[in-house]
C-alpha cells in the first residue's frame, strides 16, 4: 500500500481510533482502581473509629457512675462527657459524610463507565458506516474508472501504433524455427 491509496488512509484512521479506545479503557480502569482504594480507606477508617466510639460511650457511662459518688468531680466529668459526646457526634457525622461521598463517587464512576461504553459502541458503528460509505462511494467507482482508463489506454495504443511491416518474401519453415 502507498500513501496515495484511500484504503491506506482508512487503515491508518482505524488504527488511530483503536489506540484511542485502548487509552480510554486504561483511563477507566485507573479510575475504578482509585475508587476501590478510596472505598477501602473509608472502610478502614470506619473500622478504626468504631472501637473508639464504643470506648467513648463506655467512658461516658463510667463518668455518670462516678458523678453519683463524687459530687465535686461530677461537674468536671459531665463537661468532659459532653465534649466527648460532641466529638463522637462529629466523628459520626464525618464518617457518614465520607460514606455518602464514596457512594456518590462510585455511582458517578459507574455512570461514566456506562457512558464511555455507549460512546465506544456508537463510535464503532459510525466507523463501520463511514468505511462502508467510503468503499461504496469512492473505492468502487475509483476501481471502475481505473479499469476504463486502462482500456482506453490500450485502445489508443492499438490505434496509434505504427503499421506492421509487410512481409515481402516467403520464408521457409526452417527459417521460422527458433531453436
Amino acid at each position: 500500500m502507498n500513501a496515495g491509496d484511500p484504503q491506506f488512509w482508512m487503515m491508518v484512521s482505524s488504527i488511530i481510533i483503536a489506540v484511542c479506545f485502548i487509552v480510554m479503557a486504561a483511563a477507566l480502569i485507573a479510575i475504578a482502581v482509585t475508587v476501590r482504594k478510596v472505598i477501602a480507606t473509608v472502610r478502614n477508617i470506619e473500622a478504626r473509629v468504631d472501637p473508639l466510639i464504643i470506648k467513648v460511650d463506655a467512658i461516658s457511662a463510667q463518668g455518670r457512675e462516678i458523678s453519683v459518688h463524687f459530687t465535686e468531680v461530677s461537674s468536671n466529668l459531665s463537661i468532659a462527657t459532653k465534649h466527648l459526646a460532641e466529638s463522637t457526634e462529629l466523628i459520626k457525622d464525618e464518617v457518614a459524610e465520607l460514606k455518602m461521598l464514596v457512594s456518590e463517587t462510585a455511582v458517578t464512576a459507574k455512570d461514566k463507565v456506562g457512558m464511555v461504553s455507549r460512546s465506544i459502541d456508537q463510535t464503532h458503528a459510525k466507523v463501520l458506516d463511514t468505511t462502508e460509505f467510503v468503499n461504496q462511494k469512492i473505492v468502487v467507482p475509483a476501481r471502475e474508472i481505473a479499469a476504463i482508463m486502462a482500456g482506453v489506454k490500450k485502445g489508443l495504443e492499438v490505434l496509434f501504433a505504427p503499421a506492421p511491416k509487410q512481409i515481402d518474401r516467403v520464408y521457409v519453415e526452417d527459417e521460422l524455427f527458433i531453436g
